[in-house]
């Protein structure tokens, strides 16, 4: 990937993302720094947020290496595209619409799979004894097993509410469908996971 600006810089440096300061200024604030052309605001953007989109990608995109490519291609966007930025929803779900639209347009170029494996990358590490290990290996397997086995509306849907932590109204505005669409769909997608677990001796 050549992220060399105009000048043959590169906006944003290959780190990885990270929980951001409190000092790093708010969201909106490294945007107008980035219309600016402030590059260490698009990389304090990257480091605050590249963990969920890269996540939310790989909802979307089979291949690790290919969602990462994703995930620049949507820094590189959010760098040119900043003073398109209203401020009609966060920072954040503005970043996830456009890594939403780069994977599909990359799924249309490539014919790649649909698959779920980011959802779950974004747990909280557990730290069980010894004696857990193999219990929580195996119900975490299970868990994959069961959102894989959903559709891509409601693995989509879950992991926008769940794993990126949006609200319902900017779920709807990121997938450009009604809330009531949202709503119906996240229901249906715990209902499918719940019962998909249930059968497998899992109560969730």
């Amino acid at each position: 990937m050549n992220w060399a600006g105009a000048d043959g810089m590169s906006p944003v440096a290959m780190v990885e993302p990270r929980a951001a300061s409190p000092h790093e200024g708010d969201d909106a604030d490294l945007l107008r720094r980035i219309v600016g052309g402030d590059r260490t605001a698009l990389v304090a953007l990257y480091q605050r947020h590249g963990g969920v989109v890269l996540a939310q990608i790989g909802l979307v995109v089979e291949d690790r290496g290919l969602s990462e490519e994703i995930l620049q291609d949507t820094m590189l966007a959010v760098w040119r595209g900043a003073a398109s930025f209203r401020g009609r929803s966060r920072v954040r779900s503005w970043i996830i619409a456009i890594a939403r639209r780069q994977a599909r347009d990359r799924l249309r170029r490539y014919r790649a799979n649909v698959v779920d494996d980011g959802f779950l990358t974004d747990r909280p590490a557990q730290e069980p004894g010894p004696e857990d290990v193999a219990l929580e290996r195996a119900e975490a397997e299970a868990v994959a097993n069961a959102i894989r086995s959903l559709g891509l509306a409601h693995r989509e849907v879950l992991g926008l509410v769940f794993g990126a932590g949006l609200t319902l109204a900017e779920t709807a505005e990121v997938l450009d469908v009604p809330l009531g669409t949202v709503k119906s769909r996240l229901a249906a997608a715990r209902a499918a996971l719940a019962r998909s677990l249930s059968e497998k001796g899992y109560a969730r």
